[in-house]
C-alpha cells in the first residue's frame, strides 16, 4: 500500500495540521520509506527465532514465574474500596476560572 499526499492531507486535516505542498511531498515520501522497511521485516523468516526474555517479568509476584502473560499480575489486582474525595470546593480553590461548580477553559478547536 502506498501513501499519497492525499492520504497525508486527510491525516494532517484530522490532526488540524497545516501542511504546505513541500511538507505533504516530504511526509508521503517518509512514510512509504517506512513502510518498505516494514515490507522487507515481515519478509523475514522468524520461525527459528527464540522470543526475548520480557523485563516486565522482573515485576512479578514471587512464583508468578510459572504463569505466562496477564496472569503473572493477578496481585495487582485489587478489590475497589469507596474512600472520601476530595470535595468540588478544595478542586476549584485554584482554579484560574470557574463557575463555582465547573472548571471554565479556553476553546481551542475552531473548526
Amino acid at each position: 500500500m502506498k501513501v499519497t499526499e492525499k492520504d497525508v492531507s486527510y491525516v494532517a486535516d484530522l490532526a488540524n495540521l497545516e501542511l504546505t505542498d513541500d511538507e505533504r511531498g516530504r511526509m508521503s515520501k517518509d512514510l512509504n520509506s517506512i513502510l518498505g522497511y516494514i515490507d522487507m521485516l515481515n519478509e523475514l523468516d522468524t520461525s527459528n527465532v527464540e522470543p526475548l526474555s520480557q523485563i516486565s517479568a522482573m515485576y512479578a509476584a514471587p512464583g508468578a514465574e510459572a504463569k505466562t502473560g496477564s496472569s503473572q499480575f493477578a496481585y495487582a489486582l485489587r478489590e475497589d474500596v469507596v474512600q472520601p474525595c476530595l470535595s468540588r470546593e478544595d478542586a476549584l480553590r485554584n482554579a484560574p476560572e470557574t463557575d463555582g461548580v465547573l472548571f471554565k477553559v479556553p476553546k481551542v478547536i475552531e473548526k
